[in-house]
């Protein structure tokens, strides 16, 4: 087995993170759209929407909470210390 054979983990003997982890503010507003889009078009019906409605909106509110999270974490963490 070579170096190359083995996943990377940091020091603390964790493996990576979610695939949200590092998006950013950018990142964030990407997911709330796309996560209103994705209800939106459960809501049209268009082509490709489930049969179970539900599941649908489900996996976009999904999408949509991960974006609003990190969009609050990201402004919560731009905050100054000092002001209240």
């Amino acid at each position: 087995m070579t170096d190359k054979d083995v996943e990377q983990t940091d020091e603390r003997g964790y493996g990576p993170g979610p695939w949200w982890a590092d998006l950013g503010t950018w990142g964030a507003v990407g997911l709330i759209v796309f996560g209103v889009l994705a209800a939106a078009w459960v809501f049209l019906r268009l082509p490709g929407t489930p049969e179970n409605l539900a599941s649908g909106y489900y996996q976009a509110a999904k999408v949509l909470a991960i974006g609003l999270v990190l969009a609050g974490g990201s402004l919560l963490g731009r905050r100054r210390p000092g002001a209240r």
